[in-house]
């Protein structure tokens, strides 16, 4: 049997980051969230050209992993075709780039996740969370409903496709709540083993200022941290933002079980205001406090045997890239 710290810290002192490039291939979705602003009506969103694409890539030559963060079009919309056409096209630019491909676009069909899990080496959506408090914060973005995203995650587990998910919090949830959240993801795990990574989001308001987390704040997710190492299954990577958290407090999340810190783009669309750290600042204060921080791809290595073989082949060609990374 595992050690309780070996539990706490089954990845021992090493922390992954993901050096990233967020593309949107568009802002416009049929969700109205009523804590987003990434959000466009549909009519007046912004879409992504390729050429626009193009020239984010090539500015970007250390970025190995292209994020590609869309709003949602309705599953009914005549406009629905034209916006998965868009994201294969983004998939396949980023994977000729020489780079993978990791894209969060929301609930998608079987046929749709299939086809983008034989471009994409992961994919995510977040669960976010469940109770009275994400039912007001959802009641119009039917594409929340708490058993549309578990179906998305159970579909991804059948599918055999590396899934990023994650819970959103601050927002009024009580932790009974939070600690059921993580038992399902829990037991999904262990039913398809899928799940590589789970995001632990606090929610921060939105403005031109950041607002940091208080220490009352801190110490509330501080104790979910260690919830949720103790209920997820030890080879689930556990993420939170580092731009929403203090610098000088990010040691003490990895104290409490926090072992990667996601994919770090020059600045952060859903949360403009929380500037993103630069990795030598990162490594700076991890070292100081004994982490050592190790760059990675979108794709755990733990999950690159569930990958195609021409993905399996990328991942493996930009793993030599990784080094050269600061």
């Amino acid at each position: 049997m595992k050690s309780d710290s070996f539990r706490a810290r089954p990845f021992g002192r090493c922390v992954t980051w993901s050096p990233s490039l967020t593309l949107v291939p568009t802002n416009g979705c049929f969700n109205a969230c009523s804590y987003c602003s990434f959000r466009r009506i549909p009519g007046q969103e912004q879409v992504l050209e390729p050429a626009a694409a193009a020239a984010g890539l090539a500015a970007r030559p250390e970025a190995l992993e292209v994020l590609l963060l869309s709003g949602e079009v309705h599953p009914a919309s005549q406009e629905r075709p034209a916006w998965f056409a868009r994201l294969l096209a983004l998939s396949r630019l980023a994977l000729a780039s020489g780079r993978l491909p990791h894209t969060n676009a929301g609930p998608l069909s079987l046929r749709e996740m299939a086809a983008l899990g034989r471009l994409n080496p992961s994919l995510g959506l977040m669960l976010e969370g469940f109770g009275p408090a994400y039912d007001a914060l959802h009641a119009h973005a039917p594409s929340k409903r708490l058993s549309v995203r578990l179906g998305q995650l159970e579909q991804a587990g059948r599918l055999g496709i590396p899934f990023t998910t994650g819970l959103l919090l601050g927002v009024g949830e009580r932790r009974s709540e939070r600690l059921e959240a993580l038992e399902w993801l829990a037991a999904l795990q262990r039913r398809w083993g899928h799940i590589q990574e789970v995001i632990l989001q606090p929610w921060r308001p939105d403005g031109e200022q950041a607002t940091p987390l208080s220490p009352g704040e801190q110490a509330d997710l501080l104790g979910l941290i260690s919830d949720a190492r103790a209920i997820l299954p030890p080879e689930v990577h556990l993420q939170t933002p580092p731009n929403l958290w203090p610098l000088s407090a990010l040691p003490a999340a990895l104290a409490a079980g926090i072992d990667d810190l996601g994919g770090i783009d020059t600045g952060d669309v859903i949360n403009p205001a929380y500037p993103q750290p630069s990795s030598q600042a990162l490594s700076a204060v991890l070292a100081e406090a004994g982490w050592q921080l190790t760059p990675r791809l979108c794709v755990h290595r733990g999950w690159w045997s569930w990958l195609p073989r021409p993905l399996a082949g990328q991942a493996r060609v930009l793993a030599s890239r990784l080094a050269a990374v600061g």
